[in-house]
């Protein structure tokens, strides 16, 4: 971001900074400019392709609501807040920069591949009508070429990108930015903007069970879920595995969408790391790890589509007719393996998969099902409410052991065991198979171990009430093994 410098209008542009606060962009522009103008689009070329019932376009929806609401508490004036557009962001930021008369137009840094060509095109359309775009850094602590290697390249492995990243940090990373004592500035809109957010079904969507899920949207969700997450977090490290009990934060949706700033909660969370909290320490870590995987798609954007390690895109996985048979039973939550199943339920009746869940159901239908990690990365964008593309690629090519850092090739999540681990009795099972409720904590994890007595006891038919199982574990790990085992012999050539 450029040193300030006085214009007489700018305009700020929106995106996943749905905040008043802590908002970077926001602070430099009405640091540098005598009038500020809020703008947020609903960008037709990036919801068209959604479904029409989209959880995440809901959140979004009713968190412009709030920051439109937002912006006109802080400048005190019913009439400032935000213009809302629906259409092609490349196309209408220039059309209505030019039509405000703005010098400038801010806004924070966006790093998926999709949105850098959005935002250049933007840059492009404004440098015709000699207007400037201005980007800061607000969705992480550290971008790009800020923590590198001792020989100047990007970490590749995530340990010694972690302890230079927590070596790096100083108050200075985590400081806010006072937009509140700049918010004189915020402007009146023109009159022909001063329109209401268009409703939901505007915009060609509709409502979804949102509401039904507690999950609150805009900075006072966000808060809301960020102090309710604070009292507990010193116990993150004994609860995150358990899906059954509140461990997580469920912060993932307010940090995707910047109703909650990093710099806020990485401050706490690392003034409790160095009191030598672990649970604030673990949870830290696991915000480094979100701002790894988005550096290394900055540096290595080939992981959009191919894998990391570029030889394991030789790995055969089955594309085939039994291979889409696979991977509907895993879609539909019918494979037989009930943590599996319960994960994938979960996942679509909410829009949030346990941390846990996610791993070892990614690990599952690559590892011991064959299928392509880039399906199950698809089908888990389309419904994650907290989506991020640098972190489910991230993450599910770490289960496929083909990513930066992956799990080792030879280590393969055993669902029945993880099971029997990290839901002994079965309370988060029994939530999501309501029909195996009625089974015994020792039967709920295998149910075809379970003997015919138990089964009838039970009100269970094996491959009518709920699946027998679709592979034999040991049959697929040996199948596992040799995919990757030929992988690793050409490599020793």
């Amino acid at each position: 971001m450029h040193a300030p410098e006085q214009f007489d209008a700018g305009l700020m542009w929106f995106r996943r900074d749905l905040r008043c606060q802590d908002n970077a962009a926001l602070f430099h522009a009405l640091r540098a400019c005598r009038r500020v103008y809020g703008v947020f689009v609903f960008d037709t070329e990036f919801l068209d392709p959604l479904p029409r019932a989209d959880r995440r376009v809901e959140f979004m929806h009713r968190s412009v609501e709030a920051l439109d609401a937002d912006l006109r508490a802080l400048a005190g004036n019913a009439d400032a807040g935000l213009i809302v557009l629906h259409g092609p962001a490349r196309t209408l930021l220039p059309e209505l920069a030019q039509a405000l008369h703005v010098q400038a137009v801010y806004t924070n840094q966006d790093y998926e591949p999709a949105a850098i060509t959005r935002d250049n095109q933007v840059r492009g359309g404004l440098a015709n009508v000699g207007i400037s775009l201005r980007t800061a850094k607000d969705h992480v602590i550290f971008e790009r070429d800020e923590v590198l290697s001792l020989s100047g390249t990007p970490h590749t492995r995530f340990s010694a990108y972690c302890a230079q990243w927590l070596a790096q940090l100083t108050p200075f990373h985590a400081r806010a930015y006072e937009v509140e004592t700049h918010a004189a500035r915020l402007a009146t809109r023109p009159e022909v903007w001063r329109t209401p957010v268009p409703a939901l079904q505007e915009l060609g969507f509709h409502a979804t069970n949102l509401a039904q899920l507690a999950l609150l949207p805009g900075r006072a969700g966000a808060l809301t879920q960020w102090q309710e997450f604070a009292a507990r977090m010193d116990q993150y490290h004994l609860t995150r595995d358990y899906p059954a009990v509140r461990g997580p934060s469920y912060l993932g949706i307010h940090l995707r969408f910047g109703t909650l700033s990093i710099r806020e909660v990485v401050q706490l969370a690392w003034d409790r790391y160095r009191q030598g909290d672990p649970g604030a320490t673990k949870w830290l870590v696991e915000l480094v790890w979100r701002e790894f995987y988005i550096q290394l798609l900055t540096h290595f954007p080939h992981v959009v589509e191919h894998a990391f390690q570029k030889d394991m895109d030789r790995l055969p996985w089955d594309h085939g007719p039994h291979g889409r048979k696979l991977f509907a039973a895993w879609c539909a939550g019918q494979t037989g393996f009930p943590l599996v199943d319960a994960g994938m339920r979960q996942l679509h009746a909410t829009g949030y998969m346990h941390n846990r869940l996610r791993m070892v159901a990614a690990s599952f239908l690559t590892r011991q099902l064959g299928v392509d990690w880039r399906w199950g990365e698809r089908h888990f964008a389309e419904h994650l409410n907290d989506y991020e593309l640098a972190s489910n690629n991230g993450n599910w090519q770490w289960a496929a052991g083909t990513g930066c850092d992956a799990q080792p090739w030879f280590r393969i999540f055993n669902p029945t065991a993880q099971s029997l681990q990290y839901d002994a009795q079965g309370k988060f099972l029994r939530r999501y198979l309501p029909e195996l409720a009625r089974l015994p904590d020792e039967e709920i994890h295998a149910p075809e171990r379970a003997s015919p007595i138990e089964l009838e006891a039970a009100g269970i038919t094996l491959g009518v009430d709920y699946p027998a199982p679709i592979v034999d574990l040991g049959e697929a790990r040996r199948a596992a093994l040799q995919r990757h085992a030929a992988i690793q012999q050409e490599r020793r050539r």
